[in-house]
């Protein structure tokens, strides 16, 4: 019998089914690395987008930064939010139509951009923006254009939906952690805690009075034809800003590279602020025994030569002055005599505890350094104390002139609202009894004085006018006048002080070209309080007052004499 034999060339069924494994865990890895490719590429296109082209724009990129907490005012009403927004890019390689007719046409949809500076980016190389936190009516106009070259992005903004209201105050958002200026800066940290992104972050400031004060100090401003203006309202017994301006503004929802108004001048510019200090050296000379009597009189017959230097009084009454005169008519002679009398050592102390020595105590990071007197001799310590040879921000002044009328406690500016019982204790700068003897007197420069142009009727408005030259080329600069008028109301209960500023007043029709305070900055203290009084619980109520029946005996007014500072 033959024998059958059966050959096959086929693998074993085992070592196949290995084969073919390999194989497919081979393509899948490919499949992996290619998805991990192309994912990397996508994630690189986008930061080169969204960082790179937004960075070339000029304008401050927002794309990076983390989620922010909302900003209110104190009534909860909104200040900053972060929201999707619309962006509108331009791919020029992409362009099909005409870039010169495209221009055009963005031109009309944009009027607030040139036509050359819109050809310019369609005629880049490079992605950039158009337009960010573009309008819908905005994007879809632009997609009417049908172009493909243009995109249109979803990124989350920082908008500040009041526009230009407390600017200075808010300042905008730090890119990457870096930059940025104001409340979104100072409290930068708090803002972008993932625990407590949620809450609201409520600032002391109140819309409402923030509105007034801008609209009044503007409107001076203009009048005036002023360089600049500034403003603040202080909550005299806890240091809450209620409001604080600075002119010219800046909308922080349109930043570019060249902006000008950016610097807050409340606690970046320094001044001499004149004879707004007088209150708080007469203050001074109380609490160290100089001034012991209303009564007490000092020459002002004649300038006062000291050295090589003279001090002379702008409107001079050529008579001796006791202290409340002094004040009402603003005299610098008498003024210069009591802290002669004083000496250096008090006014240095006080000035000092007041913090005139430093950097203004807030928590925001733009705060310039003060103008301290190297020299403190026999000239110096007159001088500074009718605000002659020292400079100070306008926010040092308004915590000055709150410890001066609030029983004598000096406490920190703050930005952040305190609730009832929770302000801090402050220190002891004035005595509880010279507190209450200039709440009389800075009332009596309202009612009779140079201050008579913001008394507003029913809200006790105590105050001091200051007319200050501007230091210019080693002396002063005799046409350049900051003008300044520091007040609180009302007197018999200070609440609040009121700080108004005006750089460089022209004059005007309206103040018969005159440029001081009382007809500068005054006013616009007067008009603040009465719009702003009934917002923070002030009623106006004229049969109420200080009681100061004690000293208007003291004040004699000779015929033809002038207390217009």
């Amino acid at each position: 019998m033959a024998t059958i034999v059966v050959r096959s060339d086929r693998p074993a069924p085992s070592s196949g089914r290995v084969n073919v494994t390999a194989l497919a865990h081979q393509r899948l890895m490919l499949l992996l690395v290619l998805f991990i490719a192309i994912t990397g590429l996508i994630g690189l296109r986008l930061c080169w987008m969204g960082v790179v082209s937004g960075g070339r724009d000029g304008n401050i990129g927002s794309a990076s930064l983390p989620p922010r907490a909302d900003i209110v005012d104190r009534n909860g009403f909104p200040l900053a939010r972060t929201m999707d927004a619309y962006s509108i890019a331009i791919q020029p390689k992409k362009l099909i139509g005409d870039r010169d007719e495209l221009a055009r046409k963005l031109a009309e949809i944009f009027p607030d951009e040139h036509y050359d500076v819109l050809l310019a980016k369609l005629s880049g190389k490079r992605w950039t923006y158009l337009r960010r936190r573009a309008l819908p009516e905005q994007v879809a106009a632009v997609n009417a254009l049908g172009e493909p070259g243009i995109e249109f992005p979803r990124e989350k903004e920082r908008i500040y939906p009041q526009r230009t209201l407390a600017a200075h105050v808010l300042g905008f958002a730090p890119v990457d952690g870096v930059g940025g200026m104001g409340a979104e800066a100072a409290f930068n940290d708090r803002l972008i805690d993932p625990a407590r992104r949620g809450e609201p972050f409520m600032l002391s400031i109140d819309g409402r009075v923030q509105a007034a004060l801008e609209s009044e100090l503007y409107a001076q401003m203009m009048q005036q034809q002023a360089r600049g203006a500034a403003g603040i309202i202080l909550d005299a017994n806890t240091g809450e800003v209620i409001a604080m301006a600075s002119l010219p503004v800046f909308d922080p929802n349109k930043l570019g590279k060249d902006d000008r108004g950016r610097g807050n001048d409340v606690v970046q510019s320094r001044y001499e602020l004149g004879s707004t200090f007088k209150p708080i050296s007469i203050a001074a000379a109380m609490d160290a025994g100089v001034v012991t009597s209303m009564s007490k009189r000092y020459d002002a017959t004649a300038p006062l030569q000291v050295g090589g230097f003279k001090i002379k009084d702008d409107h001079p009454l050529k008579r001796w002055l006791n202290v409340p005169e002094t004040l009402v008519h603003s005299s610098n002679i008498a003024t210069a005599r009591i802290a002669d009398e004083m000496g250096p050592g008090p006014i240095q102390k006080i000035y000092r505890e007041l913090e005139f020595d430093r950097r203004p105590t807030i928590e925001l990071h733009e705060r310039a350094r003060t103008l301290w007197p190297v020299n403190w001799g026999r000239i110096t310590t007159m001088t500074v104390s009718y605000g002659h040879g020292i400079a100070v921000t306008p926010l040092h002044l308004a915590s000055a002139y709150a410890a001066l009328v609030n029983g004598g406690m000096w406490r920190p500016a703050t930005l952040q609202k305190i609730k009832p019982g929770q302000a801090p204790e402050g220190r002891r700068v004035f005595s509880a009894a010279t507190s209450a003897r200039m709440r009389q007197l800075l009332r009596m420069i309202v009612s009779a004085g140079t201050g008579r142009s913001a008394d507003a009727k029913g809200y006790r408005v105590g105050g001091k006018t200051g007319s200050a030259e501007k230091p210019f080329e080693g002396g002063y600069a005799h046409t350049s006048l900051v003008t300044t008028f520091a007040a609180a109301f009302p007197m018999d209960n200070p609440k609040y002080v009121v700080l108004a500023m005006m750089d460089e007043p022209k004059g005007s029709p309206e103040t018969f070209g005159l440029r001081t305070a009382a007809w500068t900055a005054a006013p616009v203290v007067k008009r603040v309080i009465e719009r702003t009084g009934p917002m923070l619980g002030v009623i106006p109520d004229e049969r109420r007052d200080v009681d100061i029946s004690e000293l208007m005996p003291l004040l004699w007014k000779a015929p033809g004499e002038s207390d217009k500072e």
